[in-house]
């Protein structure tokens, strides 16, 4: 009996160890946290419209000239930025904050082509 009852107890802690996952078994996405201490719409509003507000400034920043205004990139950037993890690109980026998510998504992130401000080619080579 003794020795049924720690096996339980092993699989509890177990268990108890394991991320919180999506209910068939995959893990969930954890992005760090962002630096401020509150985001210009609720987290889980952001998770689900961040796409819509993004497109939506771009065209207000891009086609009318209007920056500075709520959605601003530059502040998304402010916040949630961490150091890029591939060494050809010395920069902050929001790379490592918006890929967790959008691997666990399958969806391609392709704003850093144009916004990594700072890469080793542009410097003129990598070390």
């Amino acid at each position: 009996m003794m020795r049924l009852t720690g096996g339980l107890l092993l699989v509890g802690l177990a268990l108890g160890a394991v991320p919180v996952s999506a209910g068939d078994g995959v893990p969930l996405p954890t992005p760090a946290r962002g630096k401020g201490t509150q985001c210009v719409e609720p987290t889980d509003t952001m998770r689900r419209y961040h796409m819509d507000y993004l497109l939506h400034q771009r065209d207000e920043t891009v086609h009318r000239g209007i920056r500075g205004t709520k959605y601003a990139l530059k502040d998304c950037v402010e916040c949630h930025a961490t150091p890029d993890p591939r060494p050809e690109v010395r920069a902050l980026t929001l790379y490592g904050f918006c890929k967790e998510c959008h691997d666990y998504a399958a969806v391609s992130i392709d704003c850093f082509g144009c916004h990594t401000p700072v890469s080793a080619s542009s410097e003129g080579g990598s070390q």
